[in-house]
This record gives structure tokens, C-alpha cells and sequence, in this order.
């Protein structure tokens, strides 16, 4: 097999340039790819706990603790005890959290739109459709 017939190697290879991309563009807001899982899923819901969080953005829950950390020193989340569990913490954006919201999706934007420059509008709504479709597939058999 050769490595452009290898859905490994494309997806590996255009997730780290997709990654890349957008790192580059968010140092310029002083924040780093490894934040953005985790503000992009609290800009979906907040006040999840810790352990939800780490769930949805596939990371384990010290590394977790390590992004939080770091989100709330530069003051754009904070951790709010459950009363009724204190070992759990629900996460709350700041305001500065929220206002990084339109700028950050739209950074995003920018670099899907200059790696699906390539593809006709029509090819980019099937590639997204085909990816989710292959995605759900593999955790419809992980469960």
C-alpha cells in the first residue's frame, strides 16, 4: 500500500497540519492547540465537570488538570465545587473566556476554509458527511 492510499496516514498527516495551522493562529491570542478542545467544548456547554470534560475532549483527567490550570491563570475559566461532591468541579468560562468565542471559531474557520480550498463546496459538505459517518462508525463499535 502506498502511503496516499492510506486513510492512517491522510488523516494523521492532515490532523497535524490542521493542527499546526490553527496553533499558529492562536498564539496570537497567547494560547496554544492543546487549550482548544477544551475551549471549544465549553463554548458548546459549560459547567460540566472536570470528568466530562476530559471525556469529550479525549484526554485523561490529570492531563485535564494540567489545561484548566493553565486556563485559569490566564483567566479564562474557573472551577466551582459541587456542593454535594467536593472532589468534583464544575467548569465555568469567564467573561474573557466567552469574548474569545467569535474571534477563536472564526480562526477556525479560516483554516478549514484554506484546507478545503481545493474542493468544491459540494466535496467539502460530503468529505465533512463521510468523516462523521466513518467517526460514528468507529464508536458505534468501541461500545
Amino acid at each position: 500500500m502506498k502511503h496516499y492510499e492510506s486513510l492512517g496516514y491522510l488523516v494523521s498527516h492532515l490532523n497535524i497540519e490542521l493542527q499546526k495551522a490553527l496553533d499558529e493562529r492562536l498564539k496570537r491570542y497567547e494560547l496554544d492547540i492543546k487549550l482548544w478542545p477544551v475551549l471549544f467544548a465549553l463554548w458548546q456547554e459549560e459547567g460540566i465537570t472536570q470528568t466530562e470534560l476530559s471525556k469529550r475532549c479525549d484526554v485523561a483527567n490529570y492531563t485535564m488538570t494540567r489545561l484548566l490550570d493553565q486556563l485559569q491563570v490566564q483567566g479564562l475559566v474557573t472551577r466551582h465545587q459541587e456542593a454535594d461532591n467536593r472532589r468534583a468541579f464544575q467548569i465555568f468560562l469567564t467573561d474573557s473566556g466567552k469574548a474569545l468565542e467569535q474571534d477563536l471559531v472564526r480562526e477556525a474557520e479560516r483554516v478549514n476554509e484554506l484546507f478545503l480550498a481545493n474542493v468544491t463546496s459540494e466535496e467539502s459538505v460530503d468529505f465533512i458527511r463521510l468523516l462523521n459517518k466513518v467517526n460514528r462508525l468507529k464508536a458505534d463499535d468501541t461500545q
